[in-house]
């Protein structure tokens, strides 16, 4: 894996910078600052980071509403900070997408070691599908350049929303595994998935629609009756 982005936010600049200063001494050098939540969505687009490290109660956009407003358009990892160790926070933290909790206070290299962990996951979980140096993901006749946002079926890119390319991108990351419409309800839009059966078949139709040869025949990207849909890495 290249050298991993990380950004961190807290309102708390003496925070960020003792982060900033154990995680350089961990050997990251590759790190970026945000003080408030508008300003960590917009870092988020600008440099695209491997994993951010997110603040819940700031000015201006908390950090649930950053994590919501982030998922649209990435799925690095988050990790929450909060002074709260309340188990709903928690709860919901994870639920809106995010994929670690820390209250404060906390261990400097604690938070170190967790941003490892989740950069391991990322670099090994995709058991399913061929990934390369350069975090592309090769499916088939499909090729997803995770760095750059974008998907190529040969040699030609597809456009995609930002829902179609999060449900194809976490099928892809967990390919030949059958994931249920309420895992990718979950996952995808950050939500919790009651009464979403008619929001997942629309989309996956979309998706059809721009990656199967016969979107009414589809092979790439199957349901399986009754449990969800599989994304197959390799069809006759």
């Amino acid at each position: 894996m290249v050298e991993p982005l990380i950004l961190l936010v807290d309102d708390e600049k003496d925070i960020t910078d003792l982060l900033e200063d154990v995680l350089r001494r961990e050997g990251f050098s590759n790190i970026k600052k945000a003080y408030n939540g508008k300003e960590a969505v917009q870092k988020s687009r600008e440099y695209s980071p491997d994993i951010i490290v997110l603040d819940i109660m700031m000015p201006e956009m908390d950090g649930f509403e950053a994590c919501k407003a982030v998922r649209d358009f990435t799925h690095c990892p988050i990790l929450f900070l909060s002074s709260k160790n309340d188990e709903v926070d928690k709860i919901l933290g994870l639920a809106i997408g995010g994929d670690d909790y820390i209250t404060k206070p906390f261990s400097p290299r604690e938070i170190a070691f967790r941003i490892k962990a989740q950069l391991r996951r990322l670099e090994y979980r995709q058991d399913g599908a061929q990934i390369e140096n350069d975090r592309k993901i090769k499916i088939d006749s499909l090729l997803i350049d995770v760095e750059a946002n974008r998907v190529y079926k040969g040699d030609s890119e597809i456009g995609l929303t930002a829902r179609e390319y999060g449900l194809l991108l976490y099928l892809a990351e967990n390919s030949d595994k059958i994931i249920s419409k309420e895992r990718l309800y979950e996952q995808v839009w950050g939500e919790d998935s009651v009464g979403i059966d008619n929001t997942i078949m629309v989309h996956i139709r979309h998706l059809r629609e721009k990656i199967e040869d016969d979107p009414s025949r589809p092979k790439l990207l199957v349901t399986v009756k009754g449990l969800g849909y599989k994304l197959v890495k390799n069809y006759a």
